[in-house]
């Protein structure tokens, strides 16, 4: 197929920006055929689309991950999946960013269709968050929320392979939706304020809106990337019915280990979203 066909697992880990490119194409082809062919459901297709445009790539990596429990090597578990967890990261980065720029872009009636369903799903969690509560409520919240969305990148990737793949483009449509609507709404307020040519205002206030989402969100997505590379590689264990051997014992607690670190990040990730990110935005 074409799109399967643009890259490979190795070369995709050793070139993250060619991956964030291919994460661009994927959102953006996503996008369009989605107000094309389904435009009444053009929410939920276009993140359907662009999980389905990455599920191939997503599941000869993570054979190859697996595929690395079987070698004697001296390395960490975390050194040796460190560039898949980058290829994902930068998978992800580049449908977010996408999805961002035509938010923008695009004529307010059409955007507002578009990301219907993910503006309604921030409205949501910004409920959730408000009213009186102590810091450690919040933090407590924050996280247990986050943990049930490990726990499906988990379970989504263990039942179908690459599942987790349609959770990280669904949360990359909702991180576009918000850095755009925060890119429109305070655009003209910065322009304005400071006189700042219109081009100028928009990279000034574009990098301002990625990064007051990054702060908590890049460590909250690399959680889920962890959790769903953990759960993708027991699921290519479990079909290569390797049960009993030395191979899938080292496979567990590979797995496990993975599933702690992305916990431990899920808490830092809840920290850092009630303390740092208000303190700076």
């Amino acid at each position: 197929m074409v799109l399967e066909s643009l890259t490979n697992p190795l070369s995709a880990e050793r070139h993250p920006f060619a991956v964030f490119l291919i994460g661009a194409s994927y959102g953006t082809l996503a996008l369009f055929l989605s107000l094309w062919i389904f435009e009444e459901q053009s929410s939920m297709v276009m993140v359907f689309l662009a999980a389905l445009a990455a599920t191939p790539l997503m599941y000869h990596t993570l054979h190859f991950e697996e595929s690395k429990d079987s070698e004697p090597t001296n390395t960490s578990m975390l050194h040796q999946h460190t560039p898949a967890i980058i290829f994902y990261l930068m998978l992800f980065l580049g449908m977010a960013v996408a999805f961002s720029i035509w938010y923008v872009v695009l004529p307010p009636d059409l955007a507002s269709g578009l990301y219907r369903v993910q503006s309604q799903t921030i409205s949501n969690l910004n409920q959730h968050v408000t009213g009186n509560v102590t810091q450690t409520s919040l933090i407590s919240k924050i996280f247990l929320n986050n943990v049930k969305v490990m726990i499906f990148c988990i379970l989504f990737s263990f039942l179908y392979g690459s599942g987790a793949i349609f959770i990280l483009a669904w949360n990359a449509s909702v991180i576009g939706a918000a850095g755009g609507n925060f890119i429109r709404t305070h655009m003209a307020t910065f322009a304005g304020a400071v006189g700042m040519h219109k081009v100028v205002a928009y990279f000034y206030v574009g990098s301002l809106s990625i990064l007051r989402y990054a702060v908590h969100g890049i460590p909250e997505i690399l959680s889920y990337i962890v959790a769903g590379l953990a759960g993708g590689i027991l699921s290519m264990a479990i079909t290569r019915q390797d049960f009993g051997t030395k191979q899938f014992e080292t496979v567990l607690l590979d797995v496990s280990d993975l599933v702690l670190l992305s916990v431990l990040i899920l808490f830092i990730a809840a920290i850092i979203e009630v303390f740092v990110t208000p303190a700076l935005f």
